[in-house]
């Protein structure tokens, strides 16, 4: 129904204002997050946060960012997991630097609402949201599955992770925040008897991360998916704001373009786009939108 042709950017004229108004009078809110809001919060994956904790791979291997790392070819098992320990805990088991997620809980929680993500952080559920109001499309990087796989389950990784991070030589503070030691030189490989298997068929074990179709549907997932679709069933039609926050143009069909097409289907409906540099909406529903080109940090921040 509607692609990236005719698209409204502008900025939305007091939006701020409209935008707070808006949230008063919403029976319901449907939040669709994408990597912009994690970027927002402080989880970035290159520049001062990547050299701090990853400059012993960047001299070792050159490359620049933490996407770039995790798809680089290692030799052994030992320095993939060691790569991949860190890059979990930090994303995954730190807290985030900015309360942005903590902000958002704070404008819908009295609210009936329901969080649809794209991110695989968890940031969510540890800002305080209702986890059984959340559906994490793309898989979580606090899981394992089979790399076969030979079962549609998953399994925790957080005590496996942290016996890698700790091998390396890392101190794990309360908070999960990562410090070395005095004298200590971090190792870049774990022990081999770290490296994680499937416990049912004992192949590999890799991380719970949609990038081809070997991705693991668990039963929490499904159930998940059956939470958010009969919520929006129970909601058609009525007065719901659908509040979209960092959603890029990578992967459209699975926030952007179903909150443009139900807002276009329900005249009672808000359409909310926070996205810097990304922050569009069809012209047929422009009347209903309200747009902003900032940080999502910033913009929420206002609202309070």
């Amino acid at each position: 129904m509607f692609g990236f042709r005719n698209l409204q950017r502008t900025d939305t004229v007091n939006g701020v204002e409209k935008l707070r108004y808006e949230l008063a009078q919403a029976e319901t809110v449907v939040i669709g997050a994408g990597a912009g809001l994690s970027t927002s919060a402080g989880f970035t994956y290159s520049g001062e946060r990547f050299q701090k904790y990853f400059h012993d791979f960047t001299e070792k291997y050159h490359f620049t960012d933490m996407y770039s790392g995790g798809f680089y070819p290692y030799d052994t098992l030992e320095e993939h997991w060691a790569y991949w320990s860190r890059y979990i805990w930090l994303n995954r088991y730190t807290p985030a630097p900015k309360p942005v997620y903590e902000d958002l809980l704070a404008l819908v929680q009295d609210k009936d609402y329901f969080v649809l993500t794209t991110n695989v952080d968890h940031q969510f559920q540890k800002a305080g949201f209702d986890k059984r109001r959340l559906f994490y499309t793309q898989g979580d990087y606090g899981l394992f599955q089979c790399s076969e796989p030979c079962c549609q389950e998953t399994f925790d990784n957080e005590a496996l992770i942290r016996q890698m991070v700790e091998a390396q030589g890392y101190h794990i503070a309360p908070d999960g925040q990562l410090t070395v030691p005095e004298n200590t030189i971090l190792k870049t490989s774990v022990p081999s008897e770290l490296v994680p298997h499937c416990p049912h068929c004992g192949k590999l074990l890799t991380m719970n991360l949609r990038c081809d179709d070997s991705f693991v549907e668990d039963a929490g997932w499904h159930a998940a998916a059956e939470r958010y679709s009969e919520f929006l069933r129970r909601h058609e039609g009525q007065k719901i704001l659908f509040l979209e926050l960092g959603v890029g143009g990578n992967t459209p069909v699975i926030i952007k373009y179903p909150f443009w097409r139900m807002t276009a289907r329900n005249p009672n409906a808000t359409y909310v786009c926070i996205n810097k540099g990304e922050a569009v909406c069809p012209n047929e529903i422009a009347k209903q939108s309200l747009l902003f080109d900032g940080d999502i940090a910033a913009v929420l921040a206002q609202i309070k």
